[in-house]
């Protein structure tokens, strides 16, 4: 059994190489657009709604206030790239249980990008709120001394959410490949349904911790007056 997908290799050519991470990552953007397609093509825009439509809306309005509470600013500018992240993760984690499927969240270099996405998304929304000097001043607070501990300080933190969900989701791995091989075959499927609950838990405190992130970027910057038109 493989532990991660990137030693899963199906064809190379030179430096060109086509291992599992890269075709079970577009096999699950297929079916996070296909099931959006679905979700989505009949969406009204007023009136009478489905009875589907009203469950999505009442699940994002969920979100929305969560987020809210979290980040204490207005999270619909960056609930559509959260809520894609969520759903790549609890997706990946959750076909981990189909026979020959393996969660590219089990690569480094998966987790590597989606903290990178991350890293790149704080700064974008606060210096979209703030504006670009008033941004990056924060960098020099309390003192001008301070820079490289707060660049110091956003490199670690994403390196933390990179091996964070490596570190779990590659461990539940192993752990299921050692009880297969010396336990029977009813221990591997119980501990496969726990693997289940842990991805939705890991795709959850990515999401939070990137909300959280964002949130201070944004929260930060605004004068008394912006925060309070935010909060009302």
């Amino acid at each position: 059994m493989h532990i991660s997908p990137d030693n899963i290799i199906y064809w190379q050519h030179g430096i060109f190489v086509l291992n599992g991470t890269i075709v079970f990552t577009w096999l699950i953007m297929a079916v996070m657009a296909a099931g959006s397609w679905l979700l989505t093509r009949q969406l009204s825009p007023g009136g009478a709604v489905s009875r589907r439509q009203s469950i999505l809306e009442a699940v994002v309005a969920t979100i929305e206030r969560q987020l809210k509470d979290v980040t204490h600013v207005q999270p619909r500018g960056f609930l559509p790239f959260l809520g894609t992240l969520f759903l790549f993760i609890a997706v990946s984690n959750t076909l981990s249980v189909v026979p020959g499927f393996h969660a590219p969240t089990g690569s480094l270099s998966t987790t590597t990008a989606l903290a990178l996405l991350v890293f790149l998304a704080v700064p974008i929304y606060g210096i979209a709120r703030a504006g670009f000097s008033t941004y990056l001043s924060n960098y020099f607070k309390p003192s001008f001394f301070m820079l490289p501990f707060n660049i110091m300080g956003e490199l670690s933190r994403t390196l933390a959410l990179a091996v964070r969900l490596f570190g779990n989701v590659m461990s539940g791995n192993m752990i299921g490949a050692i009880l297969l091989l010396i336990a029977p075959l009813f221990l591997p499927i119980l501990m496969q349904l726990l693997g289940l609950l842990t991805g939705f838990v890991q795709a959850y405190i990515f999401a939070i911790l990137a909300a959280v992130y964002i949130g201070a970027a944004m929260e930060i910057q605004s004068t008394p007056t912006k925060r309070h038109k935010e909060t009302r």
